[in-house]
């Protein structure tokens, strides 16, 4: 009988220990966790690839800005996307930062492909302020990120 209960407690200790490793392994959605970083180069600002593209949605949660784009092509999978910055910072109330989505694609095809990428801005931020404006000039929109 002790052989048993003694299975029993070994069991339900394995069960607690994988159930608790499972639930560390699922979704975070708090989860700060952004798919690229943001590229802070003016040369690529200016000179960097600039395939046509629309930006359809902009929101920030936490620390990333999640953008929803699309532009022709097969499938979007050899994609090359970049959010750059400018480098320059407007110092107005709030600080203002001018960004642009960078995309290089050689896919030849007609049909119009929709992608969400998150960017993380934690490296944009500004010393001394817990704002900053960011302006994208591919569509001429602003968004406020606050942190």
């Amino acid at each position: 009988m002790k052989n048993i209960i003694l299975i029993i407690k070994n069991m339900v200790f394995a069960f607690c220990c994988l159930y608790s490793l499972s639930a560390c392994s699922g979704d975070d959605s708090g989860s700060k966790a952004c798919d690229e970083n943001v590229l802070i180069d003016a040369v690529f600002f200016e000179n960097g690839p600039s395939m046509s593209l629309g930006i359809t949605k902009m929101e920030i949660n936490q620390d990333c800005l999640k953008i929803s784009f699309n532009s022709s092509g097969c499938n979007g999978d050899t994609w090359i996307v970049k959010l750059v910055d400018s480098g320059e910072v407007t110092q107005t109330t709030p600080p203002q930062r001018t960004l642009r989505l960078s995309l290089s694609s050689e896919e030849i095809c007609e049909a119009i492909v929709e992608k969400i990428i998150s960017f993380d801005l934690t490296s944009i931020q500004i010393q001394g302020s817990n704002q900053v404006l960011l302006k994208i000039s591919n569509n001429d929109s602003q968004i406020l990120y606050e942190y």
